[in-house]
């Protein structure tokens, strides 16, 4: 939220410096994350001067450029070289001196310099309304009135407003802080904690009244309980302009782009007070009636963004006699609103059910300042005022008359919450005793009204605007924030509570993995739990029926929760291949969500992708392409790492990968892997080869569990090293073969992996080649080459009788 110091100073008169007003917001919990400066003509005009322009005369080289003599009040006279074919003896003139800075029409600065035009100096520019920022007009230079003297700064004459905007990182919970007066009465309570007790100046409204009641607009309002405060009023004869510069000004400073004076002044009103505004062409309501009612499901309405709508049958909409006007409180409808023909409106000021208006922005993916507002909660006793204030600004910009009473529909009022405050329990909270009479000025600070004083505490009565505070804590944490945090003392001892823990607790098995995967090159990755429904059509391990759904999701592609780490993985794949990052290492730790009949599931995930090459691009490692055995590897580590052993593999199927295997360990799977399909990863638009893993999480940490890690001193004897090469049929694997040798290998065998497959030519048909290695040691003795040539006669006898395997 943006909010211009200079527009805050109208409410509080303060001295605090920008640096000063920055740190006591923050304080007071208004957090300040940056602070921009705003100027209403880009440079402020600095260098820019009136200048009289004392001759004019053709330039002897050029057509269409004069040559011309100006004085700008001091030292010679300047000789400027001008194109404008408006230029003449005798004007008054803006004339930007050697070193001033201007900027273009994209805001990109340039600076004035002493040159040569076709052969004669030019020492300055005369300028036009575009390049000072006054304007878009370049058909010629700016001429100023007569009596201005040379030499003036244009800054003087034009009063070029200079401003600081602090953008507020608002809490949701601050409704009441949404406007520049809600920020004013904040930091009135903060000066008053440091004894600066100033006034704080509410816009005046006493000039309003009926000039007329010729244009009476009657209000029904058929749904009180979602819109319990409903007011209008009509203005006749007004004049649709441009907004005075003032006024613009305002409304530039905190980001908002003017576009005529009627729907300026309501936003002006808006970020003023916090009470959102609508003005409707009177012209164009139907039976000179406004219905706040539902419509059927279905009703089609277009909204100002040139968007046809389906409403749903608990929109609120705002309706003539005839047609639905505007979405209560969110947008307005195309047809209904001001424009520069718009001789008459209806202004109308309203509280509308947060529940309702938030409801209905999420289902129809609209976010305005109004529905902002609503949706968190206003304050429902400055409807009227709000009102009355947006008139005679009206009035004041627009002319016209007030031509009704204002209409103002309150059946049920709104009350202010009642609260009992406990000295113990302040006290308590916050650690640190605080005396009676600061709380009760701090209370009053906040225009929370003191209706009582026992000596067990205070009853309070808590305006109705203040909707984050209902509570008991609420108001205790009120009294701390604007007291100070950094006021509460530090007693010198500490209390801390030492929990026991586990070696094998979920986030010391995760960091062990994190940090394992970190130092394989992998980057962790943290995508979001909420995805679009359109995923399970590209995979059938997830189920429409599984889904669980927002009940009010921010939009489309946010709607279900995921039911499979994969997909908001390969958004990320995807998203940094289009950005050139070619290889690319990702881990993530999630939650996926599953609903079932009788319950809900949320399980916990560890996901990896892989896609590109091994390793940087380098002169001194040639390039290689990621592939499944090394993603293996990278998948086993993890296993190890934890002491996860006598695992069993199993060929997996699933319409996920093109070929993958699953990892069990005691008959429940802990781990599928393998490469995504080709048909998924070209709905990213990903065209390389991209590994995927998926551990169950919960059942990786139950195995951790199971699996000790022992210690054994270093072997003193060698190890020794056989290799085979195998002639094997198409389907055996290798953990076939490895299972056989470690059985038969006992203690001996420390180690079995395969270093080569050949599938070519001079190869039988339906056979393959294994180059496999066999590494042997004795912790107690030395091996002799009869102790393994035993051992890998044994092998042979074996792979040959039950793999059907020879040696090549």
């Amino acid at each position: 939220m943006k909010i211009s110091y200079n527009w805050l100073k109208q409410f509080i008169n303060t001295d605090l410096s920008t640096n000063e007003a920055d740190a006591l917001l923050t304080d007071l919990g208004l957090e300040v994350e940056g602070v921009t400066n705003f100027e209403s003509v880009k440079g402020g005009l600095e260098g820019v001067v009136v200048g009289h322009v004392t001759e004019c005369k053709k330039h002897p080289n050029a057509d269409k450029l004069k040559l011309t003599k100006v004085n700008i009040g001091e030292g010679e006279e300047l000789q400027i070289v001008c194109g404008a074919p408006n230029v003449a003896e005798g004007q008054k003139v803006p004339v930007a001196t050697i070193g001033t800075t201007l900027y273009d029409e994209k805001g990109e600065a340039w600076k004035i310099k002493k040159g040569k035009i076709r052969g004669e100096a030019s020492h300055g520019m005369i300028c036009a309304e575009d390049e000072l920022g006054f304007g878009e007009s370049h058909d010629g230079i700016m001429v100023l009135a007569e009596d201005f003297q040379p030499g003036t700064p244009l800054k003087d004459i034009f009063e070029v407003e200079i401003d600081q905007v602090f953008e507020i990182g608002l809490t949701p919970n601050r409704a009441d802080a949404m406007s520049h007066w809600g920020v004013a009465r904040d930091l009135r309570a903060g000066l008053i904690q440091l004894d600066k007790n100033t006034p704080l100046n509410t816009p005046a409204i006493s000039n309003f009244h009926v000039e007329e009641r010729s244009r009476k607009i009657a209000i029904e309002v058929k749904e009180s309980k979602l819109a319990p405060r409903y007011a209008g009023i009509t203005i006749s004869g007004v004049s649709v302009k441009a907004s005075p510069t003032w006024l613009q000004n305002r409304l530039k400073a905190i980001g908002l782009k003017p576009i005529n004076n009627i729907v300026d002044a309501t936003n002006y009103v808006l970020h003023e007070l916090g009470q959102p505004l609508h003005a409707f062409d009177a012209d164009k309501i139907r039976g000179n009636k406004i219905v706040v009612q539902t419509l059927k499901k279905g009703t089609k309405f277009i909204t100002l963004d040139e968007v046809e709508r389906e409403l749903h049958e608990d929109d609120l909409m705002i309706c003539d006699e005839e047609k639905p006007l505007c979405i209560a409180g969110v947008f307005g409808g195309l047809d209904s609103g001001v424009t520069q023909h718009t001789s008459s409106i209806f202004l109308e000021s309203a509280y509308f059910d947060p529940v309702s208006v938030r409801k209905t922005a999420k289902r129809h993916g609209l976010n305005t300042d109004a529905s902002f507002r609503f949706e968190r909660g206003i304050d429902p006793n400055i409807t009227e005022y709000a009102l009355k204030r947006a008139v005679i600004l009206i009035q004041e910009i627009a002319g016209g008359k007030v031509s009704s009473d204002i209409d103002d529909l309150y059946p049920k009022k709104i009350e202010d919450f009642q609260v009992f405050l406990s000295f113990k329990k302040i006290n308590d909270l916050i650690g640190h005793e605080i005396d009676t009479n600061v709380i009760k000025n701090i209370l009053s600070s906040l225009e929370i009204k003191v209706n009582n004083v026992t000596e067990s505490g205070l009853g309070l009565t808590i305006p109705a605007y203040r909707v984050d505070v209902q509570r008991e804590v609420d108001v205790i944490e009120e009294i701390l924030r604007i007291y100070g945090y950094n006021n509460i003392p530090l007693n010198e001892k500490f209390n801390v509570s030492v929990s026991l823990t586990n070696k094998f607790d979920d986030h010391k098995i995760q960091q062990i993995t994190a940090q394992q995967l970190v130092g394989k090159g992998f980057s962790e990755i943290m995508s979001n739990s909420l995805t679009t429904a359109k995923y399970t059509e590209f995979s059938n391990t997830i189920s429409a029926e599984n889904q669980v759904e927002m009940l009010n999701p921010l939009s489309q592609d946010l709607a279900v929760m995921r039911q499979s780490m994969l997909f908001s993985g390969l958004e990320s794949i995807a998203y940094n291949l289009n950005r050139k990052n070619e290889n690319l290492k990702f881990f993530e730790f999630g939650k996926t969500y599953h609903k079932y009949t009788e319950k809900y599931e949320e399980p916990k995930h560890l996901s990896l992708l892989v896609t590109g090459n091994k390793n940087p691009e380098s002169w001194t490692n040639a390039i290689e392409k990621t592939n499944f055995f090394y993603f293996k590897g990278i998948v086993e580590s993890i296993l190890q790492r934890l002491g996860i052993k006598s695992t069993t593999i199993k060929t997996a199927k699933s319409s996920v990968f093109n070929e993958a295997i699953t990892i069990f360990y005691n008959k429940k799977a802990l781990v599928s892997f393998g490469t995504v399909q080709k048909s998924i990863l070209k709905k990213f638009d990903i065209e390389q080869e991209v590994l995927f893993a998926d551990f169950n999480w919960d059942e990786m940490l139950e195995a951790s569990k199971t699996n000790q890690f022992t210690f054994e001193e270093i072997p003193k004897y060698p190890a020794v090293r056989r290799d085979f090469a195998l002639l094997l049929n198409e389907h055996i694997r290798f953990n076939e073969l490895e299972e056989i040798a470690l059985k038969l290998g006992k203690k001996l065998l420390k180690k079995v992996d395969l270093f080569d497959v050949y599938l070519g030519k001079n190869l039988p048909e339906g056979k393959k080649s294994y180059a496999i290695k066999f590494i042997f040691q004795d912790e107690n003795k030395t091996l002799t080459d009869k102790q393994v040539d035993k051992l890998m006669s044994k092998f042979q006898q074996q792979f040959e009788k039950q793999l059907g395997a020879s040696l090549r």
